[in-house]
């Protein structure tokens, strides 16, 4: 192992052998990104703007929506420099920075997921002690949790694979540094990377996707109780609107996390990769924002308030 160089740089080569596809995910990835920072904007300043909007559901809703933005700025702009440059490379301090961010944010999101489902049970299913429960401190403390576990998972990740030997190996076939095709990268014994990688996935993935399943079942019981076929209508809203983020995102997340191998990245992988990468962070807000009318009411609210402070 002393005849090899210190790895200083790697090569992203993800797709590289399909460069028409290539152009295609350019040009689509483009105008997803200018989707994503449209739409969860939109969704943050609505949030704040609208003193409607100043309840848990929303706080929890603007973190999600601050979340994808940051996930996708440090993926999406390097991943469009890597498209269109011949030489595609990324430096080490780089890669471990990019999983570093994107491996926290991804985390950070699986525990905000099951945050928002615990919110919505209380609502519906406790509505008059929900102020009571659901207070400032206790959802603010919960949007701290869910960063500070999602990124020290990271952190711990991250630091134990790039102290690891690569023997020179700095070819990763994938569109970016991603924790899964940077470890085939390694010429030493991985399986307690393995080990901590699959505790760390149930621990994140397993157990909020039961909390957020008991959670619905428990929502669904109090949905059908309810007498009003309005109050009916609007707490299906507001929960299927997050139930199919969370299909979304817990689908290609388990597949692409819960089976950590040492195959060469297939094209599949790198595809489900892209779509909880870019499509689900696009879908987010058009989501809530199609199945929740408090939130068109407030779009129109603002874009009247707007119109009209322009004409004066």
């Amino acid at each position: 192992m002393g005849n090899y160089s210190a790895v200083t740089e790697f090569f992203l080569v993800g797709l590289s052998q399909y460069p028409e596809l290539q152009s295609f995910l350019f040009v689509l990835c483009l105008i997803m990104y200018k989707i994503i920072l449209l739409g969860n904007g939109l969704l943050i300043i609505i949030s704040i703007l609208d003193p409607h909007l100043h309840t848990p559901m929303y706080f929890f809703l603007g973190n999600l929506s601050f979340l994808d933005i940051c996930y996708t700025s440090s993926s999406i702009p390097p991943m469009l420099i890597i498209f269109m440059s011949e030489r595609k490379s990324i430096s080490f301090l780089g890669c471990a920075l990019q999983m570093v961010i994107s491996l926290g944010l991804g985390s950070t999101e699986c525990v905000l997921l099951a945050v928002m489902a615990y919110d919505r049970f209380v609502a519906i299913c406790n509505p008059l002690r929900y102020p009571i429960i659901m207070n400032r401190v206790l959802y603010m403390h919960l949007a701290v949790w869910s960063w500070a576990i999602g990124y020290s998972n990271s952190l711990v990740q991250t630091v134990l694979i790039m102290v690891l030997p690569f023997c020179g190996n700095n070819v990763i076939d994938h569109l970016t540094c991603e924790i899964l095709a940077l470890l085939k990268l390694v010429c030493s014994d991985i399986s307690m990377n393995v080990l901590i990688m699959t505790v760390a996935s149930a621990i994140l993935l397993v157990i909020p996707l039961l909390l957020i399943f008991v959670s619905y079942i428990f929502i669904l019981s109090s949905i059908l109780r309810i007498n009003s076929a309005e109050g009916r209508k609007k707490a299906f809203s507001t929960c299927s609107a997050h139930l199919t983020v969370v299909i979304l995102f817990y689908g290609s997340a388990l597949f692409m996390y819960m089976k950590p191998k040492s195959k060469n990245t297939k094209v599949s992988d790198e595809i489900i990769g892209l779509s909880y990468g870019v499509i689900t962070p696009m879908l987010n807000p058009i989501i809530y924002s199609l199945r929740n009318k408090e939130v068109k009411e407030a779009v129109k609210k603002t874009l009247n308030r707007h119109f009209h402070l322009t004409k004066i």
